[in-house]
């Protein structure tokens, strides 16, 4: 599955963000803990801050520093109205390509 399923991962990392985000609020080391747990293990750290980079630039999470007890404070993330709008654009985007795909692999994609 390698490389193919980096390619997948690589057009859909940004709404699995966005719905760890509608959970909960996290830091950049807690998302991809949470992405790890979900049994995505390839996914490097230094991918998901990229990632947190530009979904902040968008403004689709509100950011708060919180002090740590272990060096310089934390980027909380907060998903707010615009994010939650692009998550629900995401799911339902995923639940259109998900109905397609299975239909193709049921062999029910056939015209005629």
């Amino acid at each position: 599955m390698g490389r193919q399923m980096t390619e997948m991962l690589r057009g859909t990392l940004e709404g699995i963000v966005l719905a760890i985000l509608g959970r909960q609020s996290a830091y950049g080391y807690e998302i991809t803990a949470r992405l790890r747990d979900e049994g995505f293990t390839e996914i490097a750290e230094g991918t998901v801050y990229a990632l947190l980079v530009r979904i902040e630039r968008r403004g689709f999470v509100d950011v708060q520093k919180v002090p740590s007890e272990k060096g310089p404070p934390r980027k909380v993330y907060t998903l707010n109205a615009k994010g939650r709008a692009q998550l629900d654009d995401f799911w339902a985007t995923w639940e259109f390509l998900a109905g397609r795909l299975e239909r193709l692999h049921e062999g029910g994609g056939r015209n005629g």
